[in-house]
């Protein structure tokens, strides 16, 4: 009779849980009994001022407690001059804890201010604003203004991109793998700018103790991560469906595009809010310039199949239309959290579309993606996107 090696269910629990519990205990001991051992240094103070707007004779300041310890908010000043103000609900904030701090004032639209908040133990904490603005409140008009603006910059330059498709179907094959090649290099820039705004908006907006470099690269690798896995279940379906290959991987690049343009959104109706941008038409034939590549980035992959308007019209909206929601979530409730992950997400999503890609290009023929069409393709696409990003 032969004794079964196999652990009991019970004794296998126990074996994962058993660790997490001395872990529990410890973490307990270094807060209760021996919190001693923490009360080395002096704890700072620190607050965030993570959003400023001006509305009719009130400056109104959303504040958050991103130090170690409690704070009292005592004191608020404009331009080094103390105000009267009100805070919301209450002056005193636990750590993570928000309030909103009034502060009546008769701003003037286009002036510099600076706000200051002091606390409890004396510290003062500022932040400037260029150009004071009105801020915005949902109304029919603004959604309908950030709709236009969103159609402009996302779906119009993605539909006239892949106009590109019937030219791409008729060159050969190693012209082909030139165009793929070029659209991994357009995907290239976009990931690489959605980082570098990621890390810009960290520095500039976001606490320190949210660890704002750590928390792109750990998102983006996330994305990319869940990306790459729901890319091998596409595929396979693809295998095993009615959708072909090309249509699988356009549609993995359209997802890409359409993150990455959410995040591009998302900053537009920022800068909006905070009256930072002036849409004048060469700024709308910048975007415009920039984005139409990302429509060559979706034909590329579908040239090699049938033509199929309705799918076609279907990726460029699932790849432009997001530049409209993200649009309307920056203008009214723009959070520069929200904005590092939402950047982060799209960057991550797009490098996991570049791999995608050149794993076609190899299944295409190019095993070590070393001809000079695949090497060209990619400088050129690098290219194309700098330049037009000058128009930006």
């Amino acid at each position: 009779m032969e004794l079964s090696n196999k652990p009991s269910k019970g004794k296998l629990i126990a074996s994962g849980i058993i660790p997490f519990i001395f872990l529990i205990i410890m973490v307990a001991y270094i807060f209760g009994p021996g919190s001693e051992l923490l009360d080395l240094g002096v704890p700072l103070p620190e607050i965030s001022m993570e959003k400023i707007n001006f509305v009719d004779s009130e400056i109104l300041v959303t504040v958050r407690n991103t130090g170690p310890i409690p704070v009292e908010i005592v004191m608020a000043d404009v331009n080094d001059r103390i105000q009267p103000a009100a805070i919301e609900p209450d002056r005193f904030l636990e750590r993570y804890e928000t309030a909103v701090v009034r502060i009546p004032f008769d701003w003037n639209e286009a002036q510099p201010y600076l706000i200051g908040l002091t606390v409890g133990d004396g510290t003062r904490f500022e932040k400037e604003i260029e150009a004071a603005a009105l801020a915005l409140e949902p109304n029919f008009e603004l959604v309908g203004f950030f709709a236009i603006i969103g159609i402009y910059v996302g779906i119009i330059p993605i539909m006239i991109g892949l106009l590109w498709l019937p030219f791409i179907k008729k060159i050969g094959k190693n012209k082909y793998h030139f165009f793929l090649a070029l659209t991994a290099g357009l995907l290239l820039f976009l990931g690489i700018d959605s980082v570098e705004e990621a890390l810009k908006v960290s520095e500039e907006s976001l606490a320190g103790s949210f660890n704002g470099a750590l928390l792109v690269a750990t998102v983006i690798v996330l994305s990319f991560l869940g990306l790459y896995y729901s890319a091998e279940k596409l595929v396979k379906r693809a295998e095993s469906s009615r959708m072909t290959k090309p249509v699988a991987i356009a549609l993995m690049i359209a997802i890409g595009i359409g993150l990455h343009n959410f995040g591009e959104g998302l900053a537009i109706g920022a800068a909006v809010g905070l009256g930072s941008i002036a849409f004048s038409t060469f700024l709308i034939v910048g975007f415009a310039l920039h984005n139409t590549t990302e429509g060559i980035a979706i034909a590329a992959p579908m040239s090699r199949g049938k033509t199929m308007i309705g799918k076609l019209a279907g990726l460029g909206m699932i790849a432009g239309a997001p530049a409209i929601f993200g649009a309307w979530v920056g203008g009214f409730v723009y959070s520069p959290f929200a904005a590092v992950v939402f950047l982060s997400i799209g960057a991550g999503a797009i490098f996991q579309v570049i791999i995608t890609i050149l794993r076609w290009i190899r299944e295409e023929g190019d095993k070590n993606l070393s001809s000079a069409a695949v090497a060209s393709g990619f400088a050129v696409g690098m290219l194309i996107m700098y330049l037009t990003s000058i128009f930006v």
